[in-house]
């Protein structure tokens, strides 16, 4: 045998451990399993894909799941009711791409082994009960692209980077639901290279390709879809597939204070920014209107001043932008996507006329005041894929909801996609699903 699946069933009790050491795939999520994860765990040495997620699993993690396995590429625990601290045995030489811990009832700090996981691509420890400070020291990982560690208790201020390169590949970041302080990382959005880049490749899924294994003179390939929950537009949405089209920055709902940094409108490929509900101050950055594609803002709910820039009707893209409940006045811009926004993305500003508002402009508020400074900084928010025309502006929008595969095949096609091949070439076909 080498991959169990028993996912999406009814399974009740204690976690079934396979016998056969030789087993590469083991997936038991979406039951409702119960208990503790078994020690015997430990002796699946040649594991490559463990997925125990969505069940009702508890106690603490075992300390072997950090090293149990060199082979093992992705490891799946969340939606269970785990506890305790992670185990800080993650060692060097792993082939760990894949780490999803979220949604669980975990406690301590961010272990530093995790340092050792150079593969790593995609590390969720969101909504949990972590308290540490920002780990910094993970920006030494090269490949890690999506980086989740909204809902914890994180706080403090976010120290600057040791060097010029650190989280180069990152795509998604969520800090959000936190008590972090201080100024916005300013220095380390220079870092992102990942989010520079305004030249949209081909379609594709982000995942994790699992490590080949030959089994009666076939080479099987497997493949691990990136998957999480993530705020859009005001509501958090599930997204089964990411594409590799996203680019998003969420530090909402902390207590960072100062203003918008100029280092925000480095990142030209930026799509997806929320700031809202903290302490900033200061204008609405001029530099936005550089960020060409841009889909959504929200800085909703902080103490930002001054006039909304005229020269964001030049973002065409641009489908949701909540500026409420903040400190600005003067002329709502007038044309293109603000002319389908509704009032409420601009309640809260008494300061504030002209369309959708039902307050009209004066002569004097209808024209940029003089003495507001420009500013020197970029936001977006956003990034939905599914194609759909939006006013005079045509934005591409992949809308992955809440998607449960009823049958135990398609969910094996969708999460670890297994397609044999004879071992004499060993090269890669892929099947559309």
């Amino acid at each position: 045998m080498n991959t169990l699946d028993l996912g999406f069933n009814k399974l009740q009790g204690p976690l079934p451990v396979p016998s056969s050491v030789s087993i590469y795939s083991y997936l038991v999520s979406n039951n409702q399993l119960t208990g503790e994860i078994p020690i015997q765990i430990c002796s699946l040495n040649g594991l490559h894909a463990l997925d125990l997620s969505y069940n009702n699993l508890s106690g603490m993690l075992p300390e072997c799941l950090g090293n149990f396995s060199v082979e093992l590429s992705a490891q799946k625990l969340q939606a269970n009711n785990f506890y305790g601290i992670i185990p800080q045995t993650f060692m060097n030489g792993t082939n760990l791409m894949m780490i999803d811990f979220s949604n669980n009832s975990l406690q301590g700090r961010v272990p530093k082994s995790l340092a050792n996981c150079v593969k790593l691509k995609f590390l969720n420890l969101g909504d949990n009960q972590i308290t540490d400070v920002f780990p910094s020291w993970l920006g030494t990982l090269p490949e890690l692209e999506v980086f989740i560690l909204k809902f914890n208790n994180f706080h403090g201020e976010i120290e600057e980077p040791q060097t010029g390169f650190e989280f180069p590949k990152l795509r998604i970041i969520d800090l959000s639901h936190n008590r972090f302080t201080g100024n916005l990382p300013s220095k380390h959005f220079h870092c992102w290279n990942a989010m520079k880049d305004i030249k949209a490749s081909k379609l594709t899924y982000l995942q994790v390709e699992l490590m080949p294994y030959d089994v009666l003179g076939f080479t099987y390939y497997g493949y691990a879809d990136y998957s999480l929950t993530m705020s859009n537009k005001g509501i958090e949405i599930e997204y089964p597939k990411l594409s590799n089209l996203i680019t998003t920055i969420i530090l909402s709902d902390n207590n960072f204070v100062g203003e918008i940094p100029a280092s925000i409108a480095s990142l030209k490929g930026l799509r997806t920014l929320n700031l809202s509900n903290n302490n900033l101050r200061g204008y609405i950055p001029l530099t936005l209107s550089n960020l060409t594609v841009m889909e959504s803002l929200d800085t909703s709910s902080n103490k930002l001043t001054g006039q909304i820039p005229q020269q964001l009707v030049e973002l065409t893209s641009l489908a949701f932008f909540d500026v409420s409940h903040n400190h600005l006045k003067g002329a709502i811009p007038q044309g293109t996507q603000f002319s389908t926004f509704t009032n409420e993305w601009f309640a809260g500003n008494t300061g504030l006329c002209g369309e959708p508002l039902s307050r009209k402009c004066g002569n004097s508020e209808a024209s940029p005041a003089e003495d507001d400074p420009p500013s020197e900084s970029v936001l977006a928010f956003g990034w939905k894929i599914v194609l759909a025309g939006y006013a005079s502006g045509t934005i591409i929008e992949v809308v992955l909801g809440h998607i449960f595969c009823t049958r135990k095949y398609e969910w094996v096609i969708k999460t670890f996609r297994l397609h044999p091949e004879s071992s004499g070439r060993r090269r890669r076909h892929r099947h559309r699903m």
